[in-house]
């Protein structure tokens, strides 16, 4: 059977298991992005806690996804939870660490500026700092987003879905275009996801710094 005929035969297969690596994915990012954004302007504002924080978040991105399910599925079981908490982890280091620079990197000058025109510690985040590293922050989301929609084939392993497993069904039956058929959409939507968050990070870069790359 050749790839096309496999993508004829079986849309409904094809197009369930992109919703689930989709899923998996997004649900893993949004976390990562409603925890790790906040962490990230936590330690900017109590420093001595950034570098621990980012070295345990740099330990859990060293930890091979596949020894990484080993270690919580006697915790947690087999499936989605599991998966999904390997796939936040991996997206945490890059989110808290963009997020980090992106608001340290802030000109003082400009804070010292709201600072003059009577602006609260709060309102200078929601006003000055986000806005002018939020391009920074995105380029987080969209490696931690790339990087787990490859990883997200691998948690088909233990169980919880999503274009791996045609991949592992492939390899076990040698079935060389049933392994095509989960790498390849999982490859488009890598780029395609790359495309988009990366018009993003550039619709959100300021105009001056887009003007001069």
């Amino acid at each position: 059977m050749t790839l096309l005929n496999f993508f004829k035969e079986n849309p409904d297969t094809v197009l369930r298991l992109i919703l689930e690596h989709l899923q998996l994915t997004g649900t893993a990012i949004l976390v990562a992005i409603a925890l790790g954004v906040p962490i990230g302007i936590a330690i900017t504002r109590y420093k001595p806690l950034a570098e621990p924080i980012l070295a345990i978040a740099n330990v859990f991105q060293t930890i091979p996804s596949i020894a990484f399910f080993g270690i919580l599925i006697p915790i947690l079981g087999i499936g989605k939870k599991t998966a999904t908490l390997v796939l936040f982890l991996y997206a945490l280091l890059p989110i808290v660490k963009n997020t980090y620079t992106g608001i340290k990197d802030v000109s003082p000058f400009m804070i010292d500026a709201g600072r003059g025109m009577g602006m609260t510690n709060m309102q200078i985040l929601r006003m000055v700092e986000l806005p002018q590293s939020l391009s920074v922050i995105m380029a987080g989301v969209r490696i931690a987003t790339v990087i787990n929609i490859g990883t997200t084939t691998i948690a088909a392993y233990i169980g919880a879905g999503g274009l791996g497993e045609l991949i592992f069904t492939g390899i076990q039956m040698y079935r060389n275009e049933m392994i095509l058929a989960g790498a390849i959409p999982a490859a488009l939507l890598a780029i395609i996801a790359d495309r988009i968050l990366g018009y993003v990070e550039y619709r959100l870069t300021p105009r001056g710094i887009r003007e001069n790359e």
